[in-house]
């Protein structure tokens, strides 16, 4: 395999990942034409019309497929010993390309907890004009959006009739309506806006890179490249190693290697180049470049509870023989009109609420989806219906990523170690109940749906078994390279790995505290930034 390698790519930016934050930052540096940029992603372009129609992302996100990593976990003690399912994105894009592409920043506490916490030029006023600059919004604009940006947001166009329902339930249960969970407030029942461009899926892959690819001559994206490790000499790093085609080859960056590859595959990338805790990395046989003990700790997710019900109208996604021609005649008008159930991201309401009056932010949020979700979607059922998502927004449970393989290609060892701490499933059982005095009035009771998996659930001790049984990630899963000043930080409030020369870490790792919401348009925002303190530097 040695005589294979050669070094056939230079850069003055090598960038490992091309995913929410990896896109955005590619896109950023190689505004300047002065600067090359070489991207590489294992994935492809990840703009098929599976990508493109929005109700296609049934198709990407519950099963293992060339666009979906479909990571599992080690089996969770707090979630009666199952195994649970972690899907992410590959291609341009990353998880931004097979995602439900709501729209949510989190709450403005979030970031001056990150400020707080020794990372300077993190607050809520510092980050809120990346946000905005990445952002195209075709309903809202100054002081807290962008209209200018790559990145397009819209209203949701599938004129679903259901959406509409759950949004006078949640006002009949007593939560106001609010029209913009982004902008001054975040508190209150919402409809959900979504990255999307006329109908269609608006990926940071598609926003940031396809539109520049053979006009910037500067950026390179090498795709299909998976990177084993980080070339580091004399505490520098100066390159990657990527297998490609079958041939191992090198890529030298000449100011700086950037990785971006995720909150699972970053650290992982770390470990097996010799980054991080001497324990773990002498145990696969690796050789120690920097003892650093905080790579692949202090792992964060929502953990989240599906309420399931069976409603059989052809306004909700399911299997049925009217259903199919239902959805024949739906294609066509999405082909005309980029409008109705193919422009459906499914969760297009939900809300953001307090378990206790007296806390500063919510602690739990909902979304209401226009399909029976089992299983993440993996468990199909005659038959069509609605479920409402309840998830912890602020879990204290802290896990762990790992390696337990030299092969890059192996997928990470993954612990959520979900409901470690009992305040999280305190939270789910006061969120549990909330949701459900929503989905009991009128507007939702009044249709007689059939409650599939919450029937005679009513103590506490019920609830917390019916959640330990079916609950399991949102989605969301940050924080693996956190960024601080204290010995378990990865990297420094600019980004830097704390101990090696000219490398970075770019993406939801590096979270020190989850948001407070969906994840994606704050990782989003980490490339933005990233992009500006890397020019400024």
């Amino acid at each position: 395999m040695e005589a294979l390698k050669m070094t056939i790519y230079q850069f003055d930016y090598v960038i490992v990942g091309g995913g929410s934050a990896g896109a955005a930052l590619a896109s950023r540096l190689s505004e300047n034409p002065k600067i090359t940029v070489g991207l590489f992603e294992a994935g492809g372009e990840a703009n098929t019309i599976l990508h493109r129609a929005p109700m296609a992302v049934v198709a990407l996100m519950p099963k293992k497929n060339e666009h979906n990593w479909a990571f599992n976990t080690v089996p969770q003690k707090g979630l009666n010993g199952r195994v649970g399912y972690q899907p992410r994105g590959r291609g341009l894009g990353g998880s931004s390309a097979i995602n439900a592409m709501a729209y949510v920043r989190g709450h403005k506490n979030d970031f001056n907890h990150w400020e707080s916490l020794g990372n300077p030029g993190w607050g809520y006023n510092d980050v809120l004009p990346y946000f905005m600059r990445s952002e195209n919004n075709e309903t809202f604009g100054a002081p807290y959006h962008g209209r200018s940006g790559p990145l397009h947001i819209s209203d949701g166009r599938s004129d679903n009739p259901f959406t509409q329902k759950f949004i006078d339930a949640g006002q009949e249960a007593g939560h106001k309506f609010n029209a913009d969970i982004n902008g001054e407030e975040q508190e209150g029942i919402c409809r959900f806006q979504v990255n999307m461009v006329n109908g269609e899926r608006c990926s940071t892959g598609r926003a940031f890179i396809l539109p520049f690819l053979g006009r910037r001559k500067n950026l390179h994206v090498i795709q299909h490249a998976h990177v084993k490790k980080i070339l580091i000499e004399n505490g520098t790093a100066i390159g990657i190693e990527f297998q490609q085609d079958k041939k191992v080859l090198i890529a030298h960056a000449k100011r700086e290697v950037i990785i971006s590859a995720g909150t699972f595959q970053s650290p992982q990338l770390l470990m097996l180049s010799g980054i991080g805790d001497p324990k773990i990395l002498q145990e696969a046989g690796i050789e120690v470049k920097l003892a650093l003990p905080g790579v692949g700790k202090n792992l964060q997710d929502h953990i989240d509870f599906i309420f399931v019900s069976k409603l059989n109208n052809l306004d909700l996604a399911g299997l049925s023989i009217g259903g199919g021609l239902h959805l024949i005649k739906e294609i066509k008008k999405w082909r005309a009109t980029r409008r109705g159930f193919v422009a459906t991201n499914y969760a297009e309401a939900g809300a953001f609420l307090k378990t206790k009056p007296e806390l500063n932010a919510p602690d739990i949020q909902l979304h209401f989806i226009l399909a029976r979700v089992e299983d993440h979607g993996r468990k199909m059922s005659m038959g069509h219906g609605f479920s409402t998502h309840v998830a912890c927004l602020r879990p204290k449970s802290r896990g762990t990523v790992s390696i337990n393989s030299l092969d890059a290609n192996a997928p990470p060892v993954i612990d959520p170690n979900f409901f470690d701490h009992p305040d999280d499933m305190a939270t789910l059982i006061s969120g549990f109940k909330i949701t459900r005095n929503i989905l009991n009035q009128q507007s939702i009771a009044g249709l007689k749906p059939t409650d599939i998996n919450t029937t005679n659930v009513s103590t506490d001790s019920e609830i917390e078994a019916v959640i330990r049984s079916s609950a399991d990630t949102l989605y969301h899963p940050v924080g693996t390279c956190k960024m601080g000043s204290d010995d378990m930080a990865v990297v420094d409030s600019n980004l830097k790995v704390r101990g090696i020369n000219n490398l970075r870490v770019v993406d939801a790792s590096i979270m020190p505290t989850i948001v407070g919401g969906n994840t994606n348009a704050a990782a989003i925002m980490i490339g933005e930034k990233a992009a500006d303190l890397i020019l400024n530097n």
